[in-house]
């Protein structure tokens, strides 16, 4: 089946549930057995890391139904779900560490994932390397390196990382590679096809898709799957089915949405590129743009989030254009149906790789509404900068 297909059909099973067509919401803690025969045999199962519902937090059919529809689209072995994007982060690089380890770390990852690097590996005995995105890793690799950890593209600069050859040197000293592959999600890049053993989704970005619900999954391959889960499972993690049951339901309409993100953030790429005020547009998709040679390579498609270089100029003029607009929201997170802008402020947050940027970074996300009224909205915004300079 097609991706479209699939993301309407996985993880359906409606006449197990009377008929409904989409999986209820089941909202459990204690979870009855008729034997203690039966307790002891589905403990057992769910110690194996089989779909077996023992307890609340060890899953529920709403729960198991959006992992096993992750899992199809991922083209993996199984998946865990988790409160955050943040959380399936932390859970899968500890899954795959221990103390004395080493691990790699793309220079261009979302800041959360530094400061879990640099905060609570470190306090584990855990060493962290960063390294630049558009390099390769085969020097940093360690005898104690066991995961690398990449981002593709990173969510503020948008560098492509070279995913395949990354895997490959990785595969070849024993670590195991990671990916946020939140960006271009299952259905635009397919990470564990490329080398990646754990692939993980913000699904709180495209997979919901409304900008109301915090969520993460970690899609595991088959030979790290009771690594994932063993170590989700002591720390914990457990999702709402509330928030599983807006994520199943925005799934369904990911291949529909993520089309119309693409296409309107290519008309609006294109147009910023020509103004005078725009350094450079850093979008892979687009021809010319840093990173477009491996994404065209590697990537079906690209999503709505992509950032800008202004020609150098002041906060204030920035601040103004900001300001000014009002389609585009100023906030955090991405991947809702509402247009976003955000200060790129992040260069104090890279340390392996030279910020060769001269003017400030402004990240947009472009959402579902018309593409006249976004570029209208940003023709005053870029009034209110040119006046402000």
């Amino acid at each position: 089946m097609k991706d479209d297909t699939r993301l309407v059909t996985a993880g359906r099973d409606p006449f197990a549930h009377y008929g409904a067509v989409n999986v209820p919401v089941y909202r459990a803690s204690t979870i009855l057995h008729e034997t203690v025969a039966e307790m002891d045999a589905a403990n057992a199962a769910r110690s194996r890391g089989e779909q077996v519902t023992v307890y609340g937090r060890s899953g529920t059919p709403t729960i198991f139904s959006f992992a096993n529809a992750i899992a199809e689209i991922e083209g993996g072995y199984r998946t865990y779900c988790f409160p955050s994007g943040m959380a399936a982060i932390a859970a899968a690089i500890t899954a795959c560490v221990k103390t004395g380890d080493h691990i790699l770390v793309a220079d261009c990852a979302y800041g959360p994932t530094r400061l879990f690097c640099d905060g609570a590996l470190k306090r584990f005995g855990i060493e962290t390397t960063y390294f630049d995105p558009a390099g390769r890793i085969d020097a940093l690799l360690r005898p104690n390196t066991r995961a690398v950890f990449l981002e593709a593209p990173g969510s503020h600069t948008f560098e492509i990382q070279d995913v395949p050859a990354i895997a490959e040197a990785a595969h070849r000293a024993g670590a195991k590679v990671l990916m946020d592959n939140t960006w271009a999600t299952p259905l635009f890049f397919k990470a564990l096809a490329h080398g990646v053993d754990i692939s993980i989704q913000s699904a709180t970005k495209y997979i919901v898709g409304h900008a109301d619900a915090m969520l993460g999954t970690a899609t595991a391959t088959k030979e790290v799957w009771s690594q994932l889960h063993d170590s989700a499972y002591q720390f914990g993690q457990c999702a709402s089915p509330d928030d599983i049951y807006l994520a199943q339901r925005g799934l369904r309409t990911l291949g529909a949405r993520l089309k119309q993100h693409q296409a309107s953030a290519l008309i609006v790429a294109d147009w910023l590129r020509g103004r005078p005020e725009i350094a450079q547009v850093l979008y892979p998709a687009l021809p010319g743009a840093p990173g477009h040679d491996i994404w065209k390579r590697d990537f079906l498609g690209a999503s709505g989030l992509f950032a800008v270089e202004f020609a150098p100029s002041t906060d204030t003029a920035v601040n103004a254009f900001l300001d000014q607009l009002e389609l585009f929201g100023l906030g955090a997170s991405w991947g809702g149906f509402e247009s976003l802008a955000l200060p790129g402020k992040v260069k104090h947050a890279r340390t392996a790789s030279p910020w060769t940027f001269k003017g400030p970074l402004v990240r947009f996300h472009i959402g579902l509404e018309a593409v006249d009224d976004l570029i209208s909205d940003l023709k005053e915004g870029f009034t209110a900068f040119n006046a402000a300079k």
